[in-house]
């Protein structure tokens, strides 16, 4: 650095809604070491070093399945990420004539495809409108559902706000029904306690680099054993098994899983995985909820902040969203960054929660998303630079 440049201020990540950063050391080890002394496909030989490739992604799968408490393993399939989870589920479960219940607090993971579906294919759907704090009432989802309702989305968090939806009423009002439920868990899972057969959840989308703190490039369909047969593959190729046959295996998760993974993916998610069950689900969350508990507190001595959502940290996970008078979203983002602070401003890839809070037409908010290494010293230095702001 020349001598002449101005001091660089502390870097303090609250970006982790986008990504988590940074990751567990031991993952930058095992991708590092893939790379370096691995380097094999998966699937693909029986040498050693493909084997070592091989029980690497039955250890991720196994690890995903316990974490999710699913009954097998074979439920886990993994994708590119959580959007094209949510793809594989929507597009490959809804035909013509089907009805599709999405809602106000979902990400344009959901609404985009929702409406090429919609414009598309055919499949009517409903979008179901939440509160002024960004929640869902469960019996406005269960009277959006008709007859011919095929499927329920459902934002389990808020990437805006933080709120968690009341995800178990609304699976249990659902499941009066013969609809299915897809939960999209980006948001959720390695930041709260998650329980596919608890919440009865059909289908379950995540995201491998957020809370799971995986790389990015990599996600999870949880499909329920015996859905399977309902959901058609958006792709066909190789899979490494049953490669005598031209035609795509129906057995899981092959079905699903066409063409060479991501296997530095799959390598980091499984040391991710060990790294969460080490720590424990419930010790992140406390150590999050935490961190915005002392966010919010600080906030409320600021008059010229605006606060989106609960400030009972057990109805949200670490996820803020403020608004500052005087100030656009993305100014004051760039102020903060002066003082180092990374944050997250605009729309969130989320326009109808952002309808429902106000939001939209001055152009979002500014978010700050938590995670496991973020510290309390960094919490107050974010009051501090808010606080100087207002101040000047």
């Amino acid at each position: 650095m020349n001598s002449s440049s101005p001091p660089t201020a502390p870097r303090i990540y609250l970006d982790n809604a986008a990504t988590s950063w940074p990751k567990p050391a031991s993952v930058y080890q095992a991708i590092e070491h893939y790379m370096r002394e691995v380097g094999a496909p998966a699937g693909r030989g029986a040498y050693a070093e493909a084997i070592e490739v091989d029980k690497t992604i039955s250890l991720a799968r196994n690890g995903v399945a316990q974490l999710l408490g699913a009954k097998s393993s074979k439920e886990v399939v993994f994708t590119a990420g959580c959007t094209d989870a949510l793809n594989l589920a929507m597009h490959g479960l809804l035909k013509a004539g089907d009805h599709l219940v999405v809602t106000a607090v979902d990400h344009n993971s959901v609404l985009r495809p929702a409406r090429f579906l919609e414009e598309h294919v055919g499949v009517q759907v409903s979008r179901v409108p939440c509160n002024a704090g960004g929640v869902l009432d469960p019996q406005d989802v269960r009277q959006a559902m008709l007859p011919n309702t095929r499927l329920v989305c459902v934002n389990h968090a808020s990437n805006v706000t933080g709120m968690i939806q009341p995800l178990a009423e609304i699976s249990r009002l659902v499941h009066e029904t013969s609809a299915l439920l897809l939960v999209d868990g980006a948001q959720s899972v390695g930041h709260i306690a998650f329980d596919v057969q608890q919440l009865n959840a059909d289908l379950v989308a995540i995201s491998g680099h957020k809370g799971m703190l995986g790389p990015s490039g990599i996600g999870v369909l949880y499909i329920r054993e015996g859905l399977e047969t309902q959901i058609t593959p958006q792709r066909q190729g190789g899979t490494g098994s049953h490669s005598d046959d031209d035609r795509q295996p129906q057995t899981m998760p092959d079905r699903f899983e066409s063409g060479s993974p991501n296997v530095y993916g799959l390598v980091g998610l499984n040391d991710a995985i060990k790294f969460l069950m080490m720590w424990g689900v419930n010790n992140i969350c406390q150590h999050e909820r935490q961190l915005t508990a002392k966010l919010l507190a600080g906030l409320q001595a600021i008059p010229k902040i605006t606060v989106y959502g609960s400030s009972n940290t057990d109805d949200r996970v670490g996820v803020v969203s403020v608004n500052m008078e005087g100030y656009d979203p993305r100014e004051l983002a760039a102020m903060l960054d002066l003082s180092g602070i990374r944050v997250r401003s605009g729309i969130h890839c989320a326009p109808l929660m952002h309808q429902a809070l106000g939001t939209l037409e001055m152009g979002g908010t500014v978010r700050f998303s938590f995670g496991l290494f973020n510290t309390e010293d960094e919490v107050q230095a974010v009051i501090d630079a808010l606080q100087a702001i207002a101040d000047a």
